[in-house]
């Protein structure tokens, strides 16, 4: 999977777009407890994201592959407003 966006969403949860057009939200609160992502909890740090194409990366160093995100994400149909543009049915910047 080739991730071409990423928007932090509430209650620790991210929507995600992969290049062929299927997207979903990825719920990382069950994450939250390791060390490595335990800083995430400050909403500032869980916004920091930076997309790899093939995972994704926070500025404290915690990490998902693409292939963790596609086992355990919860895809989302596709409606009318997010053929037009998911960025705006999100109400966040995309990230990408």
């Amino acid at each position: 999977m080739n991730i071409v966006e990423i928007i932090p969403k509430d209650n620790y949860t991210l929507y995600i777009r992969a290049e062929d057009g299927t997207a979903g939200l990825f719920d990382v609160k069950p994450y939250l407890e390791s060390e490595v992502f335990a800083p995430l909890k400050d909403r500032t740090e869980f916004e920091r994201i930076h997309n790899g194409k093939y995972f994704i990366e926070w500025d404290c160093g915690a990490d998902l592959s693409a292939d963790t995100i596609q086992a355990r994400w919860k895809i989302m149909p596709m409606g009318p407003a997010q053929q037009n543009d998911p960025a705006d049915s999100a109400n966040a910047s995309p990230l990408s």
